[in-house]
């Protein structure tokens, strides 16, 4: 299946750039460029693109406007949003993962992690690189403008409470089954369960609250 990939950023050369990259990829194909958050979302709606490449500062409407609008669109439902910054330590990272984004990466990217970014992404993961993710949210996260979700860590079973600490931390379906002996199946299983008593999302959003709730604390997680 053809990833169909919206491209959103201010800068006409590296929206090329990007889409030269993107087109070189036989599964992926860019249906749209935006230079503004408001053309993002409305080439999101009119090319039902899988996938939008948003940059965090743009003119008119910015990427976490956009992002908000484009996840709180029932027509859009099936779309993600992979937010990109120029650093690491953007704060406005976590207002866009509070906004619906579903994972974020750093322009200086290498190329070949920004396509395997859009495949994990649209395949229904959340990006969340384990540093720069749990630094931000760390930092960031514990203010009055977080909206809660439906329910907390007190509402998971022991094991489902394990498992999201160590989504929190970033890793995948197959390294949560590794550290706690269970078959990738498996830890998908608990994952989906953890998401459906929690009300969330995506993987974005799990992370979201393992911060919020204190089950994941700075110093738990590597590097912090």
């Amino acid at each position: 299946m053809t990833i169909r990939v919206l491209l959103a950023d201010d800068q006409t050369l590296v929206r090329a750039a990007f889409a030269m990259l993107v087109e070189s990829a036989k599964d992926m194909a860019v249906v749209g460029q935006a230079g503004t958050g408001r053309e993002a979302v409305e080439l999101a709606r009119s090319e039902r693109a899988d996938l939008v490449v948003m940059d965090i500062r743009m003119p008119d409407l910015d990427g976490i406007e956009a992002t908000r609008l484009i996840a709180a669109d029932e027509d859009l439902a099936g779309v993600k949003v992979l937010v990109l910054t120029t650093y690491d330590t953007d704060e406005h990272i976590v207002e866009a993962l509070r906004a619906g984004a579903s994972g974020f990466l750093v322009k200086d990217t290498r190329p070949a992690e920004l396509l395997d970014a859009i495949r994990t992404v649209a395949g229904g993961e959340a990006l969340l690189s384990p540093g720069p993710t749990s630094r931000l949210i760390a930092r960031f996260l514990r203010s009055p403008a977080t909206a809660p979700l439906e329910g907390g860590p007190e509402c998971l079973s022991e094991r489902e409470r394990e498992v999201l600490s160590l989504v929190a931390r970033g890793l995948n379906n197959t390294e949560i089954g590794d550290a706690l002996h269970l078959s990738p199946l498996t830890a998908k299983t608990h994952v989906s369960r953890i998401m459906g008593k929690l009300g969330a999302r995506d993987r974005a959003q799990l992370v979201i609250v393992a911060y919020e709730s204190g089950l994941v604390t700075p110093g738990t997680v590597g590097g912090v």
